[in-house]
């Protein structure tokens, strides 16, 4: 390894279309020994370069899957740790800023779910009676927390099942961070909104009595996803008067009210198989991440498929677009240099517990 790796300042003013080509370069002479990884939601002049796409559970497979010594993840944090745990140890996962985070994934740290332990403690014994679910939106250590408890991880593909999962082991569910598709997984299973009651961490007992917690079924943590929390019940109404033959697909981070008025929710996945597999001419109202609704409508555009952003408000997700043809370049040539920039390694006591609720959830999905 050289003792000093390429500074990005020197990449900061590049024009995009000059790092596309040096990426093209770069990953030409990195061969097989560097992969690229992209989220459904990058944006379009980093996802062109990707080898591996998909939504959160399809990227867990396929970093579990590839054998390449780089994994470069253009997507967030979390997702870059999850590279790491499920990939081998000789393997070197890198985000190309470290910046790329996600807001949900804030919304619910270590010392916030243990003292939700703690205070659970008071009422009932956790470890017997209750579950944790975290969304695979999470960091590592909330994976690690959920495998010490008997937990397991989650994706929007899968979140239902795996609570089927859940409930056959202990009576109750902590799920975190994200309330709302805690709230439509459950409603899927058949439970009322006063069997979900919301906890908020800010508050004592999360805001909770001790027979709202002795009756619920599933506590959902106060958390959200700063992008699917846009898309509105009026926004369908204005659709449905415009084109009462248009249908809608939503992702289950949407608001129950939404996910409600939609014809199909589901994940990313779920949302492109779907509209993929409509009749030709058919109209969409998709609410879900901007990037990913303007890919699949310019690809499906040919089948005669008009496919609609369900927000009049631009709604991206900008911690993702932080990865950038800059970083993606500067990251890449790095390692035709031979030097290693925002490598992502999960500790090893951490990465164990984590890795356990991930192949828990592997297993549970197929």
């Amino acid at each position: 390894m050289h003792a000093k790796a390429i500074e990005f300042e020197n990449y900061e003013l590049l024009q995009d279309e000059t790092c596309a080509q040096r990426i093209i370069t770069a990953k030409e002479k990195l061969g097989k020994h560097a992969v690229i990884l992209a989220h459904h939601y990058q944006r379009a002049d980093v996802y062109c370069h990707a080898d591996l796409t998909g939504d959160s559970l399809k990227l867990s497979y396929l970093a579990a899957q590839t054998d390449a010594d780089y994994l470069v993840f253009c997507g967030v944090h979390f997702m870059a740790e999850v590279a790491d745990i499920l990939s081998g140890s000789e393997q070197i996962a890198i985000l190309p800023d470290l910046a790329a985070g996600c807001s949900m994934a804030d919304m619910a740290n270590l010392s916030k779910v243990e003292r939700v332990w703690r205070e659970l403690a008071e009422i009932l014994d956790p470890e017997e009676t209750i579950t944790p679910v975290t969304y695979i939106n999470s960091s590592a250590d909330l994976k690690a927390f959920c495998g010490e408890h008997g937990g397991i991880v989650c994706t929007s593909s899968n979140a239902a099942k795996i609570l089927q999962w859940s409930f056959a082991q202990r009576e109750k569910v902590l799920f975190f961070p994200d309330q709302h598709l805690g709230r439509w997984s459950g409603h899927q299973l058949g439970f009322s909104m006063e069997e979900m009651p919301v906890w908020d961490f800010d508050e004592p007992m999360g805001g909770l009595s001790e027979e709202q917690i002795r009756k619920a079924k599933i506590l959902l943590w106060k958390g959200h996803c700063s992008v699917h929390q846009m898309f509105q019940p009026q926004h369908i109404i204005r659709f449905r008067n415009q084109h009462p033959d248009g249908l809608v697909i939503s992702h289950p981070e949407c608001s129950f009210e939404v996910c409600k008025a939609s014809d199909y929710v589901g994940s990313t996945e779920y949302i492109i198989n779907t509209i993929r597999e409509a009749e030709p001419g058919t109209r969409w109202l998709v609410g879900t991440e901007l990037n990913l609704v303007g890919r699949i409508a310019e690809e499906f555009k040919a089948q005669g498929k008009i496919i609609q952003f369900m927000s009049p408000m631009v709604c991206m997700c900008s911690t993702m677009a932080r990865i950038d043809p800059q970083h993606l370049a500067w990251s890449l040539e790095n390692l035709v240099a031979g030097n290693v920039v925002n490598q992502i390694k999960v500790p090893t006591h951490e990465a164990n517990l984590a890795k356990l609720t991930l192949e828990r959830m592997l297993a549970v999905s197929k």
